[in-house]
């Protein structure tokens, strides 16, 4: 890897993180704290997001992929908090919610990617 694609990470990574933060922020303001949609909401949309520059890589600067990508997509996703969240609820007898936050993020992300990559080729396919 390059020092320039390094670079291109961490400014992706720059602007994902603290979009992660703002985002889950006003989605607990909104709806409380019940479940963890704000980051449910980040790592479907990241998946998505994640799927469609895949498809579409051959079209891109070669850069794109290491900001937006790895960089962007990266930091905005989180398995961390994900796995966090998931014992938390699970330390705060909330095991059915737990539950239903594991299956429901482990379904959508894959789908989200999924689905996003399918249309972004079939985009690309019409030309």
């Amino acid at each position: 890897m390059s020092v320039w694609t390094a670079v291109l990470v961490g400014i992706g990574a720059a602007v994902g993180a603290p979009l992660r933060y703002l985002a889950d922020t006003a989605v607990k303001a909104r709806l409380g704290p019940g479940f963890p949609w704000g980051t449910f909401a980040v790592n479907v949309a990241g998946s998505a997001l994640l799927g469609a520059l895949t498809a579409g890589a051959a079209l891109l600067p070669p850069g794109v992929a290491a900001l937006a990508g790895i960089g962007f997509c990266g930091a905005l996703t989180t398995y961390s908090t994900f796995g966090y969240e998931i014992v938390e609820l699970s330390g705060r007898r909330r095991t059915g919610t737990a539950l239903a936050y594991l299956v429901a993020s482990m379904l959508s992300g894959p789908a989200a990617a999924g689905a996003a990559w399918l249309a972004v080729d079939a985009l690309i396919g019409a030309r």
